[in-house]
């Protein structure tokens, strides 16, 4: 999914008792394991991280960040990337974000892209991507709430995205 600028990005701010903290070193551990309590789909290993986000911590310290609960827990984060040339352009990257179950519900993630895409703009960029997998339904539907929209790229493409806004539209959920 594509969003071609970052303006006009739609406002949510942290709940009151929430807080965010920026990645520092050492933070791939708590990444590690809100991605492994979130993730359904994929195996989330410490060479997942490397592989993601390199390893120098100053790049992902400024672009990695954690949703703190009341008890300055970790239940969220996201990542504000990048990639140099995608399409032939330079673009942000939505990257990673997840909540703990445990949370999910109660209108975490709309702080958390508010905050990423803002992050994204500071840093310079004019447009952004995301990835995605089709059994994702809460994630599209968030994704579209902030203006992206489909990468359609050849009829099959055309038939995926027809069928998922069908879905969506249709109050479809997992």
């Amino acid at each position: 999914m594509i969003r071609e600028n970052l303006e006009d990005i739609p406002r949510f701010p942290v709940p009151p008792g929430f807080s965010i903290r920026w990645f520092q070193e050492g933070d791939e551990r708590i990444w590690l394991e809100i991605q492994s309590a979130s993730e359904r789909y994929l195996e989330i290993t410490p060479a997942l991280f490397a592989k993601e986000f390199g390893s120098d911590p100053a790049v992902v310290g400024e672009r990695q960040f954690f949703l703190l609960d009341s008890r300055q827990r970790p239940v969220g984060t996201a990542t504000a990337w990048f990639d140099d040339s995608y399409r032939g352009l330079p673009h942000g990257r939505v990257g990673w974000l997840a909540v703990v179950p445990e949370m999910r519900g109660n209108g975490l993630s709309k702080p958390l892209m508010t905050i990423l895409c803002d992050r994204l703009r500071e840093l310079g960029h004019r447009r952004t991507y995301l990835t995605t997998a089709t059994v994702r339904f809460p994630a599209i539907r968030l994704y579209s709430e902030f203006g992206f929209v489909p990468e359609i790229k050849d009829a099959k493409d055309r038939v995926i995205w027809d069928e998922l806004e069908q879905k969506l539209s249709s109050g479809y959920r997992t």
